[in-house]
């Protein structure tokens, strides 16, 4: 029996539109349907698109909203860690969760069927942040899958006790384990803090996901780890399970030094989360001239074969003080800031929105608009998808699992 019946909808690939049917939470059907039968749910698509569920590999749920508790005003990444450590030190649980729900669920209706969602496990919050949002993952499984990576934002050799917090957090049940190498303050010790992170991974069994090279440029060096990175991946046999987030520096590269990297990380298997509105707002705050987009080069990193996705990151805090949860929202701003404005361009930014980070998580086997893969779909309030990110189209329906879970509807009205 079919359980829901998506009507006349425009997908990908077909040159009319198309009926969708979905049983047991499953699309079994794409192409023409019984429309008689009564006992299922039915949509009208009246012609606009439908893409699979939106997908959010990279956002900081636990530091969402906290410019409405203390702004960061110089504006840089320093400043950012600093306001972000003393607002760490006031969290409750219940703040946590109520920040940390509104944008999940804003998420939600804007489409996003599965985030990955970075905890601060450290001295100064401990595991707080972590169980709000293991908790969420529960308490909103119907409406999102939430993996949760434990995120040692204040670095591991610079916040003793980090590493022993980190442990915990996986043994409480976090997903994945992740890394912020920049924060440790020599060269030598960023690499010990990715080695460690390496072995936490191997130990339980995790992928992992990393914060690292984020800068204008190398001169740092504890900005220009990608080879290490490249190299701990191939050692620990961990190709397909290793994210890299931000990766500005890349774009400092001279063409050479740059292809030789973007290539060492396609050969090793990582994948790149660019974050373009957290990396535009906190790069370049020393350049009086030309200021850098501080944009990692996403044309060289799919043009090399590295799988590359995009995120909102951070929802109004110190680190970027915009944000609505919605990645299309973060896709259109990339396309308009990284030279990606071409129709092949646009359909390769839903893409890196939708399967791309799908496979990112480990999901993509279930992931898609095709037979047999979970119904996990959005409506969208425009006839292809890449109009809809022109128009900053609303989602229409958003579909988890087989059900409807979030629907908007817009009136506008021209008054003459």
């Amino acid at each position: 029996m079919t359980d829901l019946l998506l009507r006349d909808a425009r997908v990908t690939g077909r040159d009319a539109p198309v009926d969708i049917a979905v049983e047991d939470g499953r699309i079994v059907a794409i192409g023409a349907a019984d429309r008689n039968a009564a006992d299922r749910e039915t949509i009208d698509c009246a012609g606009d698109a439908v893409i699979p569920g939106l997908v959010e590999p990279h956002l900081h749920l636990d530091k969402a909203l906290l410019d409405a508790e203390k702004p960061n005003v110089d504006g840089t990444l320093a400043g950012a860690v600093e306001v972000t450590r003393e607002l760490k030190r006031g969290f409750t649980g219940e703040g946590v969760r109520a920040r940390a729900a509104q944008v999940l669920e804003q998420a939600v209706v804007h489409g996003t069927t599965a985030i990955r969602a970075h905890a601060d496990v450290d001295p100064v919050v401990g595991l707080l942040g972590l169980e709000v949002l293991l908790g969420l993952r529960e308490s909103h499984a119907d409406l999102v899958d939430l993996q949760v990576v434990a995120f040692p934002q204040e670095g591991v050799l610079q916040s003793p006790g980090t590493e022993d917090l980190l442990v915990a957090g996986l043994r409480a049940g976090a997903d994945v384990v992740g890394g912020c190498s920049y924060s440790e303050a020599t060269p030598e010790e960023c690499r010990d803090h990715i080695d460690r992170v390496f072995a936490l991974a191997e130990r339980f069994g995790v992928p992992v996901d990393l914060h690292a090279d984020f800068a204008d440029d190398t001169s740092d060096p504890r900005y220009a780890l990608a080879g290490h990175i490249a190299d701990r991946t191939r050692a620990h046999g961990m190709a397909g399970r290793v994210t890299v987030g931000h990766m500005t520096s890349l774009a400092s590269l001279g063409a050479d030094a740059r292809k030789r990297t973007i290539a060492d990380l396609a050969d090793a298997g990582v994948a790149v989360v660019v974050l373009p509105a957290t990396d535009v707002h906190l790069g370049g705050r020393s350049d009086d001239a030309n200021v850098r987009r501080g944009i990692a080069p996403v044309r060289d990193l799919l043009d090399a074969g590295v799988r590359t996705g995009l995120s909102s990151n951070n929802i109004r805090n110190g680190f970027t003080p915009f944000g609505n949860a919605d990645v299309l929202e973060i896709a259109l701003f990339l396309a308009q800031t990284a030279h990606l404005g071409g129709p092949d361009d646009l359909a390769t930014l839903i893409r890196m929105a939708t399967d791309d980070a799908a496979r990112m998580l480990g999901i993509g086997d279930e992931h898609g608009l095709r037979v047999g893969a979970v119904a996990d779909l959005v409506l969208l309030a425009a006839p292809t998808a890449t109009d809809a990110l022109l128009d900053r189209a609303h989602r229409r329906a958003v579909v988890k699992r087989g059900r409807v879970v979030a629907t908007t509807e817009r009136t506008t009205r021209l008054h003459r």
